[in-house]
């Protein structure tokens, strides 16, 4: 009997206690912001990848969904072909480091530079920026990070972290992510001004397991200066395992 008291002692001291989702434990044995950074990065950052994604956009007067073809490699190149509807079909998006262009066919068939304060406006009415929908950079080499304890979110038990920038040229000067201890993706976020306002929020409401890595199948955008319903962002397939040709991200590839 002793013994079992003394094992249920030792279960009580070493076992973190889980949480109500507006609660926060301080965890001891938590790992470091920059472990949790680490994981989360090896699922989220892409070095070559096709797919598909729809994104459902809702607005004051109701909704509407685009559905694109998205080409990536590495963090700085992007390539997106709108698909449909009729009257966004044949629209194309171009990244090249830290340069972005539009291309809209007719009745203009004109390429457009985003640039500058425009990167940060919204994307085709929706509630990501030009910067959100192409983002891919690891968050370590973006942020300082700083284990705050565990909370729910999403009915996960999470991590919930403090991010501050470490560099000068980033969307977010702060950021604070619930990043699920098991799976390691941030489901929920908080983005934030260098002033402390909060600029949007996101919430990871669906995943799935593909290529040994969790990734996010439904996405939740809320931009908090836009009187809208917010957006949502689907993964609908995803290739990890593929060579993008070198000619596929290229201007000429715009009206190609």
């Amino acid at each position: 009997m002793k013994k079992a008291i003394i094992i249920l002692g030792i279960l009580l001291i070493t076992t973190p206690a889980l949480t109500h989702q507006d609660s926060l434990t301080i965890v001891s044995r938590a790992p470091t912001g920059e472990d949790i950074l680490e994981r989360v990065d090896r699922n989220l950052v892409i070095d070559q990848a096709t797919g598909v994604s729809t994104m459902i956009i809702h607005g004051r007067r109701g909704s509407r969904s685009i559905t694109s073809r998205f080409w990536k490699k590495g963090d700085e190149n992007t390539f997106v072909e709108y698909l449909s509807p009729a009257r966004e079909k044949g629209k194309k998006m171009l990244k090249l480091g830290d340069k972005l262009w539009t291309y809209t066919p007719e009745p203009t068939d004109r390429i457009i530079t985003i640039a500058g304060h425009l990167l940060r406006q919204s994307m085709m009415g929706s509630d990501l920026s030009y910067e959100d929908m192409m983002e891919n950079e690891s968050l370590i080499d973006l942020y300082q990070a700083q284990v705050e304890g565990s909370q729910e979110a999403e009915g996960r038990t999470c991590w919930l972290v403090n991010l501050t920038a470490r560099v000068e040229d980033v969307a977010y000067h702060s950021r604070r992510i619930w990043v699920d201890m098991e799976r390691w993706l941030p489901l929920r976020e908080e983005r934030y001004a260098k002033s402390g306002k909060l600029l949007k929020t996101t919430r990871i409401t669906e995943v799935f397991r593909v290529d040994g890595r969790w990734y996010p199948k439904r996405m939740i955008f809320k931009d908090m200066l836009s009187k809208g319903e917010g957006t949502e962002y689907i993964i609908d397939d995803i290739d990890f395992d593929v060579e993008i040709p070198d000619h596929k991200l290229t201007k000429a590839a715009l009206r190609g």
